[in-house]
């Protein structure tokens, strides 16, 4: 599986920006894909992922909720990051995450910089 993602960038507190990834491939047998980030000096964390399976799921770390929003077209394979009130704390290199048939695969990342 390959990930390819899009989006990014320098904004102001404030605004909005939304990523995008596609997951390229033969076979897809996806248990979840995501977002993840990494701010300097940090481990990387969740920040929003949708599960499949029964009922499937979303998660969202609690630094997000109300601001970000996932979505998933399971058609195309990809997955949206919608971020508003962006703020300076969201700063990190963001990668998209896809666990298919259990095994884990990650985008290269790209970077969200907020700041005035």
């Amino acid at each position: 599986v390959q990930l390819q993602a899009s989006g990014g960038g320098l904004v102001q507190p404030g605004e909005s920006l939304r990523l995008s990834c596609a997951a390229f491939g033969r076979r897809f047998s996806i248990d979840a894909m995501g977002w993840h980030r990494q701010a300097p000096g940090k481990q990387r964390e969740l920040v929003a992922q949708i599960t499949t399976g029964a009922g499937g799921t979303l998660n969202y770390a609690d630094s997000v909720k109300g601001r970000f929003t996932i979505s998933r077209d399971y058609a195309m394979n990809t997955i949206d990051l919608q971020m508003n009130s962006l703020k300076p704390e969201d700063t990190a290199v963001y990668y998209c995450h896809v666990k298919n048939y259990g095994m884990d695969y990650w985008g290269k990342g790209t970077l969200v910089t907020v700041s005035s």
